[in-house]
């Protein structure tokens, strides 16, 4: 295998760009498929949403992988979701991508999704080409999305194709590079024409062309001066410019095309194989067990020691599918590896080429390949390599869930089938936790969003044939101290025999922006003890006895954020003090003087983006402030109105239904986690009380 023709690429964007459409004409135009199935209307659907509920609602859920040959090269490809509440399923595809596709809508734009994408792309340094789609929509306007590109995302996004007409006169594409007009003909597009540019056009195409050359020249000296002496520049030239920069600097080519009439789509396929970077052309580097600060070269080559990362994880009828990326050497089918987080030793007895639900068995994956191993019993995140502690790959950002719901089966046989269902869902999807309320005893599943949630629900219905009952959704609120505090606690226990004591004084109060960027945490413990007034062996235990407290917090039994516990004396018995008498004096502390720092409740912020024709944007924005949210940007594109804005989460439940009545059915909305804010004053008193008096034992 060259590893310099292999393509590992993503397709990203906002829910509803047409991720999946693009992705189901790349793998017919790469003769992996040989029909053309829709999202929505029917059909088997489209090959990469095999998910009964993913045709009928329409939306990808769970990223789907597929390989594929175009002009010599093999190309991995993931289709992601653009629903926020399946982010991980982003997150996680990007972490072993070489590069991606952001596609984004003609009309639509930078749309909040497509920021998030690209924060995430940004996290993992990600190079990736732009794909303007649906440029045969009203409204399509390609030249305002670059710019929003370059402003929004703050990426050097230059077009290399110019539209040939738009809107429902579409036809085609003229090239910048090579200065051609290129048709998409045949029944599904599949004949290309290539023709000199439209008489009309030759001007517009000229200027753009010089527009795009002096764009490239800021990562050329050898095009800058071309351009200066007026000097012949050529393809090849454009070709490897555009690479390295779009490879190592930044640089974002954008496409055009509408992969739902079939046009553009091929030519998009050529700039991944030719501008995209192979496996050789990213650097990958792992954590040394032994050593937490050193990193470790990883080269992609086969005859190297394999390490892998099993970046996915899927349970179907045949047990469990572990996805993995190999970033060095060869994984060999029958062959034992080690887990470096458990150290177990585990056999890949079978390793298989996904092509979305179905596989292909396949003898070995080499550097730079992306296969899905059988029956691995393993965690998302989880490295493998030949022998124990040999490196670690880092893992993925994983966001905190926001919201929760009770779930029970309704009958005493489908508690099993339940338990079998959650623990295969927790182990598949980061994002989703489940865990058992200790007050109530009810089971609780916890995830990104109200529709998160409700598709494990009716995976359960389906899959696991349980009928449950879910309780109303509630909402993840924090606690979080506004003052500081300075602290001198003494426990004294005496029983028969030796008692418990324990001195600790220091201060406690909330942490700075900067001091939470350092930690990369909620919560900072310092140990300012000195001359040792505490013996250094108890300091952990006292650590442990705060961050025990931080789980529930004191207030109403949310979970504890911003807190900065600084630890600055103390005293100790010789007989009376141990590990268990300084974590109670810790627990105790806070139990009962975290009140002390007046702590507030922090409720998450959802930023909601709604589109709506701009008859209804009166009382959409009305109903907006009703629901105690703050609209931070209205913008109007012909007869549709986008409105952006801060709503807390409690206030969003049933939104859609809201939205649909109040906007005829024509209103969408999209909403992600912004960040986590104080509770007004007189709502708090009745959150506290509420908790309360769920907390009290029946």
């Amino acid at each position: 295998m060259d590893l310099r023709k292999v393509r590992n690429i993503g397709i990203s964007a906002h829910i509803d760009s047409g991720k999946t459409t693009l992705s189901e004409r790349i793998l017919f135009y790469a003769g992996r498929i040989h029909k053309i199935e829709d999202v929505r209307g029917g059909g088997d659907g489209a090959t990469m949403d095999f998910m009964e509920l993913e045709k009928e609602r329409g939306i990808t859920i769970t990223s789907a992988a597929t390989s594929l040959k175009w002009e010599g090269h093999s190309i991995n490809l993931i289709d992601t979701p653009g629903h926020v509440d399946f982010t991980v399923e982003v997150e996680r595809s990007l972490r072993v991508l070489d590069g991606a596709v952001l596609v984004l809508c003609s009309v639509g734009g930078v749309q909040s999704q497509s920021m998030t994408v690209d924060r995430q792309m940004k996290r993992y340094n990600v190079p990736r080409l732009a794909f303007i789609n649906k440029m045969d929509r009203t409204g399509a306007n390609p030249e305002s999305v670059t710019k929003q590109v370059r402003e929004k995302l703050g990426a050097d996004a230059v077009m290399m194709q110019i539209p040939i007409g738009r809107e429902d006169e579409f036809n085609g594409v003229v090239d910048l590079i090579t200065m051609k007009a290129y048709f998409f003909d045949g029944s599904n597009g599949e004949k290309i024409r290539v023709e000199a540019i439209p008489a009309a056009q030759a001007e517009e195409a000229a200027e753009a062309r010089t527009h795009m050359l002096e764009a490239l020249s800021m990562y050329s000296d050898e095009l800058m001066e071309l351009l200066l002496s007026e000097g012949e520049v050529t393809e090849k030239l454009i070709h490897k410019i555009v690479r390295d920069a779009t490879i190592n600097q930044g640089f974002t080519p954008v496409y055009l095309g509408s992969a739902y009439k079939n046009k553009g789509v091929q030519l998009l396929i050529d700039a991944v194989t030719r501008y995209l970077p192979s496996p050789l052309d990213r650097k990958y580097t792992a954590i040394n067990p032994k050593e937490a600060t050193e990193r470790i070269a990883l080269e992609s080559d086969p005859t190297k020691p394999f390490v892998g990362m099993a970046f996915k994880i899927m349970d179907d009828e045949f047990g469990q599918l572990t996805f993995v990326r190999v970033y060095q050497g060869t994984a060999k089918k029958g062959e034992m590896y080690i887990n470096q987080r458990t150290g177990k030793r585990d056999r890949f007895s079978r390793i298989v080429k996904m092509h979305s639900d179905k596989r292909e068995d396949i003898e070995q994956g080499e550097a730079g390949d992306i296969v899905a191993i059988m029956g691995l019993d393993c965690a998302s995140g989880d490295t493998y390599a030949p022998e124990a502690g040999y490196a670690t790959l880092e893992n993925m950002f994983v966001a905190e869930p926001v919201i929760k719901m009770s779930i029970n089966p309704l009958t005493r046989e489908g508690i099993d089938r339940l338990g079998k269902a959650l623990q295969r869902f927790r182990k598949e999807d980061p994002t989703f936790n489940v865990f058992t309320d200790e007050e109530t005893s009810e089971t609780v599943i916890a995830g990104m969003g109200e529709l998160h949630l409700e598709i494990y629900v009716e995976r359960i219905r389906r899959e696991y044939r349980v009928e449950v009952e879910v309780g109303a959704p509630k909402v993840s609120y924090r606690e979080a101290p506004t003052v500081p505090y300075n602290f001198n606690h003494t426990r004294k226990k005496q029983t028969g025999g030796s008692g418990q004591y324990g001195c600790i004084m220091g201060t406690m109060g909330p942490m700075t922006d900067e001091e939470r960027a350092e930690a990369g945490a909620e919560f900072m413990f310092l140990d300012k003890v000195v001359g040792g007034r505490i013996p250094k062996n108890f300091i952990p235990a006292i650590e442990k006895g705060v961050r025990n407290m931080l789980v529930k917090g004191p207030l109403a039994g949310f979970p504890v954020v911003n807190l900065k516990f600084e630890l600055n004396d103390g005293k100790y018995h010789d007989v009376d003090s141990s590990d268990m008498a300084f974590m109670l004096t810790a627990q105790e502390l806070l139990r009962e003087e975290f009140g002390k720092m007046k702590p507030a409740l922090l409720e998450p912020i959802m930023l909601v983006e709604i589109e709506c024709p701009d008859s209804f944007q009166g009382s959409v924005v009305g109903n907006v402030s009703s629901r105690r949210g703050m609209v931070t940007s209205t913008e109007t594109q012909g007869k549709m109105c986008k409105i952006i804005a801060e709503v807390p989460l409690a206030q969003t439940f049933g939104y859609s239904t809201d939205l649909r009545s109040m906007t005829q059915g024509q209103g969408t909305f999209t909403m992600e986690l912004c960040k986590y804010a104080p509770v007004p004053g007189n709502l708090q008193q009745d959150i506290i009380a509420e908790r309360k008096a769920e907390l009290q034992p029946a």
